[in-house]
């Protein structure tokens, strides 16, 4: 919803199964439904269509879900998880390289 901005629940489930399996449309509104419940989303009620918007900043999502991953996965340790990030075949020489200009840039600090 980051990408997109304020959207109904159809329009977020169609989104949704471009990218991955069918997923089905009651699932969708059940999880916006909860989201907006814990405060992660906010839902205009004032047309026929309920709009919900996002309530959280996407970069703190993310470094929360960051944070607990590595928590869980690599023991808490960053190192593992950039170990085991420049081990993937996956890695472009273009994203080597950005990650080498920021080490430098730590080691100037």
């Amino acid at each position: 919803m980051w990408e997109f901005g304020p959207s109904t629940v159809r329009f977020v489930h169609d989104k949704l199964n471009e990218k991955k399996e069918a997923v089905i449309y009651t699932s969708t509104l059940k999880l916006m439904q909860v989201m907006n419940e814990k405060g992660m989303l906010t839902r205009d009620e004032s047309s026929m269509k309920h709009i919900y918007s996002v309530a959280i900043k996407e970069d703190k999502v993310k470094g929360n879900l960051l944070s607990r991953f590595v928590d869980h996965m690599f023991n808490g340790s960053s190192s593992k998880l950039l170990v085991a990030l420049l081990d993937n075949d996956k890695t472009s020489v273009e994203e080597l390289r950005q990650i080498k200009e920021m080490l430098n840039k730590m080691d100037n600090i």
